[in-house]
């Protein structure tokens, strides 16, 4: 019972102190005398000056009241002091506000978890409250520090226990909603305040039994929920803080997640990670995704010696990030994030190549198989990051990324590469070279370009195409599904998945679109280039049925998106050599390959056949499928790639009705009006200095085959010899001349008279330069034009010459050029240092 005095004694003291004195009963259990309460509610509207000593007289008895632990006046002291704060506002307030933070500094020392819950439950009412103006010398460190305190009780009796971790996150999202509003008042995002906040709300989220894994933004938890249960209720303010995180202060937010979750080693699994991670992406604004991206490889970087599973876990988390990230606003950064992916790639390879190096070779070693496996969860998930990423990139950036990844695909017997594969060996090599492709194929994915020049310049064309030489099956299938994304853009690829004979293509409904002149001037360009990757593509000895199917589709996509009356007639110059080539059997293929090959060559011809729409065409490429299906199954891709097709001894003793035949292939195509000329020239694979020798065997097979491979395939780069040997049968023999002479490009430097040619030149300079100034811009452009035309044609003249070995060592060589013809020219061995062939 509090102390009474008499009515002299009451008389004498101050009237607010009487007021104050009143609302208390002489039993606490009758609770507040609420007549008495509006009279002290009404003394302190109308004299607002008094609010300070009411205040201070009011803390002077709690503070009295819960020393002497009198439970039932501490709880109507603070229900007195609600009352006052909810109904004054005015600027006297602020004084009485500091009596009243002291009151619930003091309930929440105390040891009574009820007082706890009592104090937190008047400061969240005081949060409510919108102060006119700020004050600024106000903190509120203490709350901070006490309520995370709350938040990790560990009362015996677990319902108080969850009560009072319950009062200490809706003590935290009071503080966070009195603070965060004011900018100038901006302390509660200062790292010491963060590092106590943030893992004290993961702390409860931690405990939900089941983890979201929705897959769009969690749902508002109900009111019922978020009063009950810690989790939903930490969760719940944990948004509500990242919703009101700014530029300046989301690192602050967003770091002692990470240091939490190190801490309780949440990485491995990984479920309550991403589930965090969610939350932060879906609750922060849109355009601060980016920083959340590049916190988290910055804490990959930091992590990047721990065991492969912690990594894995950041690498999902990332990718999780980064799909949400994708719908909004990823930021200026984007090759610094695929630069580090792949530098932790090329880590990730390394430890797993050192693994295999550091294993006993004559034991199985399990826990080197282990952390192999484990590697290549982190490769795995990194590759489907990137991906990912790449796929949602706009196509201006996915082009440079594209560009990007490329140039860290490591070649033999190159440097262009960026990637450091020095502690690799070839066994690593190998396999950092099927993460990048693997990744670079999941960045074209969807990709779709208006030209094939945009999707295919010669800049990424040419170290593309340098792994499809290797003697690799998995690299070279890479290369042709990276084609394929990049080729087809009607999405026609997947009508024609797998290798068959098509009875009717018009079912397929294939989509095309006229082709355009960026088209055709590609596959001048580039046409050679793509044919001889295709033609050397399937003569490789480790082909299995996957590549020749994918060597099928880039027949057919070019047709389709790249395809005019010249490139049709090309395709079909390159179907009839690879015909050739299984049955002459240069390189000793195995039977199943040379089947394979002939198969391929009878479906691809089948498809254009009907693409084209020439009859006579149709009906020969049908008969001789139709002969095939019946006298030499063998030769179709619905047989060969059948498991236990038996297979031919020879193919030498076959009839020539078992073939496709140039002959009849050219007058089928002369009758509907197609310049049928250049098939009677057989196709032979130009070699092109565009790109530097890619050819390096990972583990040579037979010695002498690899040289002779390497010999047949070396490009042009620092010389190009070409010894040219052909013999004439209608040359007499006399003519024939058996020595040889060696013309290098010095000798034919020095060939030339250089005098007056100085002036010859400056002329001609100023001329190019007087015309470019004055002549229309039309006549510049046809003249360009017509001489690139000239130029095309001349060169396609050179390029279909055909070099065949010589019988002897010495022949003769006869050029026809323009109105002179030259006969008996001696065999030569021409050597040109700087020579380069388009």
């Amino acid at each position: 019972m509090p102390t009474r005095v008499c009515c002299c004694c009451s008389a004498l003291r101050p009237r607010y102190k009487r007021l104050v004195d009143n609302i208390f009963p002489e039993d606490p259990k009758d609770g507040l005398v609420k007549a008495d309460m509006e009279k002290l509610t009404f003394y302190a509207v109308s004299a607002p000056e008094k609010l300070d000593r009411i205040g201070s007289y009011l803390a002077e008895r709690l503070s009295r009241d819960v020393v002497r632990h009198r439970s039932g006046y501490v709880l109507i002291a603070m229900e007195a002091l609600d009352q006052l704060l909810m109904a004054c506002h005015s600027q006297s307030i602020k004084p009485f506000v500091e009596s009243f933070l002291h009151m619930v500094a003091k309930l929440l020392e105390s040891g009574e978890p009820k007082l706890q819950v009592l104090g937190t439950n008047s400061f969240v009412k005081f949060a409510n409250i919108e102060e006119d103006t700020p004050s600024y010398h106000r903190r509120y460190d203490f709350f901070v520090s006490r309520f995370s305190a709350m938040c990790h009780s560990c009362h015996s009796d677990p319902e108080i226990r969850t009560e009072i971790r319950i009062a200490g996150i809706r003590g935290i999202q009071g503080v966070v909603r009195k603070t965060v509003n004011d900018e100038l008042r901006a302390t509660i995002w200062e790292p010491q305040h963060m590092d106590k906040i943030v893992p004290s709300l993961l702390f409860n989220m931690q405990k939900i039994e089941e983890v979201d894994s929705r897959i769009g933004p969690p749902s508002s938890p109900s009111a019922t929920d978020k009063e009950e249960n810690p989790a939903v209720l930490a969760e719940n303010c944990f948004r509500e803080l990242l919703g009101r995180a700014t530029f300046g202060n989301m690192n602050n937010a967003v770091r002692p997640v990470f240091a939490h979750l190190d801490h309780h080693k949440l990485w491995d699994p990984n479920e309550f990670a991403v589930h965090c991670f969610k939350i932060i992406m879906y609750s922060i604004q849109a355009q601060y995704s980016h920083h959340v991206i590049q916190e988290i490889l910055g804490h990959l970087d930091a992590r990047k010696k721990d065991a492969p599973r912690v990594r894995a876990g950041i690498i999902q988390v990332l990718l999780e990030a980064v799909a949400i990230a994708a719908k909004g606003s990823i930021g200026p950064t984007v090759l610094e994030v695929f630069n580090t992916l792949l530098k932790h790639l090329r880590l990730s390879v390394e430890f797993e190549a050192n693994d295999l190096q550091g294993g006993s070779v004559g034991s199985v070693n399990l826990n080197t198989s282990s952390k192999d496996n484990d590697e290549k969860i982190v490769q795995n998930a990194i590759i489907q990051t990137i991906g990912f990423f790449g796929s949602n990139l706009p196509d201006y950036q996915r082009s440079e990324i594209m560009m990007f990844i490329m140039g860290k695909v490591p070649v033999f017997g190159t440097s262009t590469h960026t990637l450091d594969i020095s502690q690799l060996g070839d066994l690593g090599t190998r396999r950092i070279q099927i993460m990048l492709l693997r990744s670079l194929l999941m960045v074209t994915s969807g990709y779709k370009a208006k030209t094939i020049v945009t999707a295919l310049p010669g800049s990424f064309l040419d170290p593309l195409l340098s792994p499809s030489l290797m003697e690799d099956y998995e690299l070279r299938q890479l290369v042709l599904e990276v084609m394929h994304n990049l080729m087809d853009r009607h999405d026609n690829r997947a009508k024609l998945r797998g290798i068959r004979i098509i009875p009717d293509v018009a079912d397929l409904k294939i989509k095309r679109e006229k082709i355009c002149r960026q088209d055709t001037s590609f596959m001048k360009k580039n046409g050679q280039q793509l044919y001889r990757h295709i033609y050397l593509g399937c003569k490789e000895e480790d082909n299995v049925q996957k590549n020749y199917e994918l060597l099928y589709t880039s027949l057919a996509l070019i047709t389709i998106e790249l395809a005019n009356e010249e490139v049709v007639i090309d395709l079909i110059r390159l179907a009839i050599a690879l015909q050739d080539s299984a049955i002459i059997n240069e390189d000793n293929l195995p039977m199943f390959h040379r089947c394979g090959i002939m198969a391929l060559v009878a479906a691809y011809l089948n498809f254009v056949s009907q693409m084209i729409a020439v009859p006579a065409f149709c009906q020969h490429v049908s008969k001789v499928i139709e002969i095939r299906t019946m006298e030499a199954p063998y030769f179709l891709p619905e047989h060969i790639f059948r498991d236990k097709c038996m297979l031919p001894k020879s193919l030498e003793k076959h009839e020539k009705d078992l073939y496709f035949l140039t002959n009849k292939i050219a007058e089928s195509l002369g009758g509907s009006g197609y310049s049928v000329e250049r098939l009677s020239v057989p196709y032979v694979p130009q070699v092109t200095a565009l790109f530097p020798s890619s050819k390096k065997p990972l583990k040579p097979r037979h010695k002498h085959k690899d040289e002779d491979r390497l010999s047949r395939r070396k490009s042009i780069v620092d010389t190009v010899s070409i010894q040219v040997d052909i013999l004439s049968n209608n040359v007499p023999s006399d003519d024939v001349v058996s020595n040889t002479e060696e013309i290098t490009f010095e000798a034919l430097k020095k060939a030339i008279d250089t005098s007056g040619m100085e002036e010859q030149e400056k002329e001609k300079r100023r001329l190019v330069i007087e015309k470019f100034q004055k002549a229309p811009f039309e006549e510049i452009a046809a003249q360009c034009e017509s001489k690139a035309n000239l130029l095309h044609d001349r060169l396609a003249q050179i390029l279909e010459l055909t070099i065949r070995p010589p019988p002897s060592p010495s022949g003769t060589l006869t050029i026809t050029s323009g109105h002179a013809q030259y006969q008996s020219v001696p065999v030569y061995e021409m050597k040109f240092p700087d020579l380069c062939v388009y």
